[in-house]
Formats: structure tokens, sequence, C-alpha cells
């Protein structure tokens, strides 16, 4: 009998220890960086609502469904004001389809002509709900402009939210990104770094890599964000590295490639490569894609098969990042 309860309070303890410490680790996290405690479950819930919204109520955001794009837009203009953003749509005409650029920062850093960028971009390709690719850095993206705010950090910083990032555009002058990209040039702006979420939302015990990677000592579980950037991005993006590592809650790896990605392309699939294109430094925030993710541009890229929480601790990097980049 003693042995049972002895066997009973043992086990009890190796269910209940992990969860006293992640919550002893919250709250230091909380307090060592943070002005105001993150309620994680208050977050948690805004990032499956924004994910809701995209990936299930609206759905399939192609570029040439005026109807779930204009959805699309109307939600993230409306969410950015409402938190007090002002906000400015960049629209552009594809064929006969007007789309939008949404881009937001606060009154303060509204004329600053140097700035950094945080974006993510909002349209899927036909066949996919998008939940993955892309709502998830959008609602990661949403909350970090919430969180920027409520912490009053000083760093100008302008959130876009891009479109025509999938095929048939990606590449191509009308893809969002690279209209974006343009605009800066033109305007002489100075883009300090861009930070590019591009699917953020899908965890796994298993994860692929490019033949070229497979020996170099990433790990074998899909628990990680990464963090890739050109020779270029390299201090960029170093300093983003160290400040997510100050999160022990969320692993985080690195790639940093020549050539701009050229060498390997699939490390170009998203927005940041406008900017590397362009000589900006710019850096990739991904779950890896489709070497983790087989849902990839299929109708099974959906709302339930996302780690909400492991988005919440994204925003909580982020976060980190943009303190100490002030």
């Amino acid at each position: 009998m003693k042995l049972f309860s002895l066997f009973t309070i043992s086990f009890t303890a190796l269910l209940i220890v992990p969860i006293i410490l992640t919550s002893m680790a919250e709250q230091t996290l909380d307090n060592i960086f943070f002005n105001k405690k993150i309620d994680n479950v208050f977050l948690v819930n805004s990032i499956k609502k924004h994910i809701n919204k995209l990936a299930v109520d609206i759905g399939s955001r192609p570029i040439t469904n005026e109807q779930s794009i204009k959805k699309t837009e109307n939600y993230i203009t409306g969410y950015f004001k409402n938190i007090g953003l002002q906000v400015h749509q960049q629209q552009y005409k594809y064929g006969n389809y007007d789309i939008a650029n949404i881009i937001a920062c606060s009154q303060k850093n509204l004329l600053s002509s140097k700035y950094y960028v945080i974006g993510a971009h909002y349209d899927s390709v036909p066949e996919t709900y998008g939940a993955d690719d892309n709502a998830s850095g959008i609602a990661v993206l949403l909350e970090l402009a919430r969180y920027t705010i409520q912490e009053e950090i000083s760093l100008p910083v302008c959130f876009v939210a891009f479109t025509a990032e999938e095929p048939p555009t990606f590449s191509t002058h009308h893809q969002g990104s690279k209209i974006f990209v343009k605009s800066v040039k033109e305007k002489k702006d100075e883009v300090l770094g861009a930070i590019i979420l591009e699917m953020v939302g899908y965890t796994s015990n298993e994860q692929a890599y490019p033949m070229v990677l497979k020996w170099m000592g990433y790990p074998s579980k899909g628990n990680f964000i990464g963090i890739v950037g050109n020779r270029k991005s390299k201090k960029f993006g170093q300093s983003i590295f160290q400040s997510f590592k100050k999160n022990e809650q969320l692993p985080v790896e690195t790639l940093f490639v020549p050539f701009n990605g050229w060498i390997l392309p699939d490390t170009r699939r998203s927005d940041h490569s406008s900017f590397w294109d362009a000589g900006l430094p710019a850096v990739m925030i991904t779950d890896t894609a489709f070497f983790r993710n087989p849902n990839y541009h299929t109708p099974q890229d959906t709302f339930d098969t996302l780690d909400y929480f492991f988005m919440a601790k994204l925003v909580k990097s982020l976060l980190i990042t943009l303190k100490e980049l002030s």
C-alpha cells in the first residue's frame, strides 16, 4: 500500500513539475522583458480568432477571388485601425483585379524615412484554406502589432500585410512586396531591416531538409522556428537570433545563404527575397514550410492542424526582438 502511494505521488509529480516549470518560465519571461504580463490564454485565443476568420470564415484567398480578398483586406485594415495604427492601402492593378498591400504604423512613425518592416502575405493559392500558408503569419503580425503598442515600443516599424505573394504573381513585378520595395526606393526611404513571417504555425515530430542541409546538425524534430537570411542580412539576422534565444520556450535555428539564396532556391520562396534583390536586409521567419508541413498548398492546410501555443511563443520572441532593437 505504501509502495503504491509512493508510486502515485512520484507519478503525479512527474506530471505536475513540467507544468509548474513552464509557468515559472513564462512568469520570468514576462517579468524580465515585458512591461505588462502577457495573458497567454488570451494571446492563444486571439491568434485562433484571426486564423478562424481568415482560413474558416473567409477561406481560400487567391487574388483572383475579389470577394475573399476584399473581406481579408477589410479585416486586416479594421484590426490595425482598432488598435490605434494609421493605415494606408497601397493599391494597384493586377490585370482587371484591384489589389493592395496594407501598411500600418503609429502616428509617431508615419513620416519617418527610416524604419523596420514586419510583414506577412495574406493571399493563398486557390485550392487551399491557407491556414499555415499564410493565415498563421498574418495572425502573428496582428498580435505583434497590438503588443508593440501595449508595450510602448518606440522602434520605428511598419507592419505590412502583402498581397500577391503566391503563384502566378510570385517573383513577378506584380508581387506585393516588389511593389512595396519599389516605392521604398522611389521615396529614398531606408529599410533598417525586414522580418517576413512565412508559415509559422505548424509543428511536427518529423522534420525534412534540402539535401545539402541534411548533415549539418539541424534538429530531427520539427518544433523550432527558423530564421533565414542572406549574407547581407547576417548581422541583422544574428541580432534577431540572439533575442529569440532569450525565450527558452521556443527553439530557434538559423540559416544564412550566399548569392541571395539562388544557390538554394527554396530559401527565396517568400517576400523577403524582394528585399534581398533590392539590396535591403531581410530575414524570413518560418516553420520551414513544406519541409515540415505536408499540407502545403493542399485543401488539408486547415485551422485544426496548427499549433497555437507555438505561435504565441513566437509573438513573445518577436516582442523581445523589437524591444532590443529599440
